[in-house]
């Protein structure tokens, strides 16, 4: 199990974090599932649901960047919020070298983010045979 250092509880609908905010908390969800959402050309595009055991926030504490999505509750969901005294300690322990391909990582992870373009499709695909008929 992960190390908590608290948990808070979220109901339908509420902001966890939003894109582009600061912070460098990792969390885990307990309970419930968590929209992880990016707004594209003013259009909103769900990347992931998460749910029990699964860990989010981890760009922000790995890369000290701004968060790349927006994080929101769906139904009742309660969090666990990860030890920063633990977390920190643990990545300390990570040889310099590892710690640097890590936050490179990160970044770069951070940079196809930001290029991608989310987008839904607005028409129905058309139907086409692959094969030709004889």
């Amino acid at each position: 199990m992960y190390p908590l250092a608290s948990k808070e509880t979220y109901e339908n609908g509420q902001i966890i974090f939003k894109e582009g905010s600061y912070g460098d908390w990792i969390y885990v969800v307990l309970s419930g599932s968590i929209e992880i959402s990016k707004t594209t050309r003013e259009r909103k595009t769900t990347i992931a649901v998460l749910d029990p055991g699964e860990v989010f926030g981890e760009l922000g504490y790995l890369g000290a960047i701004k968060r790349t999505a927006t994080a929101q509750a769906i139904g009742k969901t309660s969090l666990g919020i990860l030890d920063r005294t633990f977390m920190d300690k643990e990545f300390n322990q990570l040889s310099g070298y590892f710690r640097s391909i890590v936050v490179a990582l990160v970044k770069r992870f951070r940079n196809l983010i930001e290029r991608a373009e989310f987008s839904s499709r607005k028409e129905s695909r058309i139907q086409k045979d692959l094969i030709p008929h004889l």
